[in-house]
């Protein structure tokens, strides 16, 4: 009895149709947080809304960190089409610089609100305001952990179909979180800060 063992790993496009896969799971979470959100997000308990809290000028600074961040990225992919190592770590490296700099800003935001007594426990607003931008902050900080590692491998091997795939992926991800923060910006930000 003979066994098949097929030479190549990873299918034509499998890879990218399981990530696709992922990022639609994602999605899911990402619809459950924005409904929560969505119900409970006027219900104060007494304590501040968002017109209180949130400091747009702030917000608007972390966005165009990601946003920034995004078109970082779509210049590393542009130049690993060219095939050129040194400036796609480059680009990676400006990239990480901004999703840090992003990630520090939220952090920051997080301890001033928490400072001010606007602790995820006070009201449902605030539980639903912590979760949602706490988790996409998880993702973007999840990413940047797996930018360094991308980074190491390609330094190390090149630009290989393996590296190559895996930077497709990463962009994916990179740029749906930029979405979802988008949405974010809007949904919770802007439109929390109406009266």
């Amino acid at each position: 009895m003979q066994f098949y063992l097929p030479k190549e790993h990873h299918p034509q496009n499998g890879t990218l149709l399981g990530f696709w896969l992922y990022l639609m799971s994602d999605c899911l979470i990402f619809a459950v947080l924005f409904a929560v959100y969505a119900v409970v997000g006027r219900s104060y308990a007494a304590g501040p809304s968002g017109v209180e809290l949130f400091d747009l000028s702030l917000v608007a600074l972390n966005t165009s960190m990601l946003l920034l961040s995004s078109i970082t990225f779509g210049f590393a992919m542009l130049e690993m089409q060219r095939r050129r190592v040194k400036p796609v770590l480059a680009w990676l490296a400006v990239t990480g610089l901004l999703g840090c700099a992003f990630i520090g800003l939220e952090m920051y935001e997080f301890a001033h609100l928490i400072q001010e007594g606007a602790v995820p426990q006070r009201s449902a607003f605030l539980s639903a305001f912590f979760t949602l931008v706490g988790t996409h902050g998880l993702h973007v900080a999840f990413g940047l952990v797996w930018l360094v590692v991308l980074m190491v491998q390609v330094h190390r091997g090149g630009l290989v179909a393996d590296n190559r795939r895996r930077l497709m992926c990463l962009s994916m991800f990179w740029h749906f979180l930029d979405v979802v923060w988008i949405a974010v910006f809007t949904f919770v930000y802007l439109m929390g800060s109406l009266p």
